[in-house]
């Protein structure tokens, strides 16, 4: 599906992270102080994971006192939930399939832009993922996140299937919520698998495939001409 993933919600929402730890609204000072403690907790977790990881490392990746840490954060695991939150948010953050696609464009080229973009942010962000996949296993907010995010990935990939199946694009006897979650579900545990695992696959080569899987589940075509005689045959 048209899947619009936003390389600047993690930006974002790191450098307007509202408050100090207890302290009320920060300062433009403050703000890039925190910043730059969460770049630099990023660049640890990923480096060492997060059992490994020690607050005294984040600070000096950061050019910080140890002290300076507890200004803004409590611990790691805060810290740690405000960038999974921020990274799920990233990698997620989708508009409606279609509702920003060109009026002639095939619905085929629709989802392979979807594919193409979900993936490429996942690639990009690999080794914090991978991170979060495992502290989700043991932490119960980072898994909440995890699965709040996910339902509303699944909600917009709804939509944009009731869309295709009212504009005669789509088998309309798919039940869309169950696609939905089953259809993301795949694209997700794949990027996983190829990222966190150590696949080796072509990225053209995947993103046509779990394109063509999506199509064919929901039975939506795969050409323009097949569009046009779908398009044609609904009116």
């Amino acid at each position: 599906m048209s899947i619009i993933v936003s390389n600047l919600g993690y930006n974002r929402f790191m450098a307007t992270a509202p408050t100090t730890n207890g302290s009320g609204p920060l300062s433009a000072k403050g703000h890039r102080t925190r910043a730059r403690l969460l770049e630099a907790a990023r660049t640890v977790f990923e480096r060492d994971g997060f059992l490994s990881a020690r607050i005294a490392d984040i600070a000096e990746v950061a050019g910080l006192s140890h002290g300076s840490f507890y200004h803004y954060f409590d611990s790691k695991e805060e810290v740690f939930r405000e960038l999974a939150n921020a990274q799920e948010v990233s990698v997620l953050t989708i508009h409606e399939p279609g509702e920003h696609a060109p009026p002639d464009q095939a619905p085929i080229d629709r989802i392979r832009e979807g594919t193409r973009h979900y993936l490429e942010a996942y690639k990009r962000d690999a080794k914090l993922m991978r991170v979060i996949e495992e502290v989700s296993r043991y932490d119960d907010e980072v898994l909440a996140v995890r699965l709040e995010r996910q339902r509303e990935f699944a909600e917009k990939l709804q939509a944009g299937i009731i869309r295709l199946q009212r504009e005669g694009l789509a088998d309309p006897n798919v039940d869309p919520r169950y696609a939905a979650y089953a259809l993301g579900g795949m694209i997700a545990k794949f990027a996983e698998m190829w990222f966190g695992q150590g696949g080796r696959y072509s990225m053209n080569r995947v993103v046509e495939q779990l394109s063509l899987l999506w199509a064919n589940a929901l039975g939506v075509p795969t050409s323009n001409n097949a569009r046009k005689r779908r398009v044609r045959a609904a009116r």
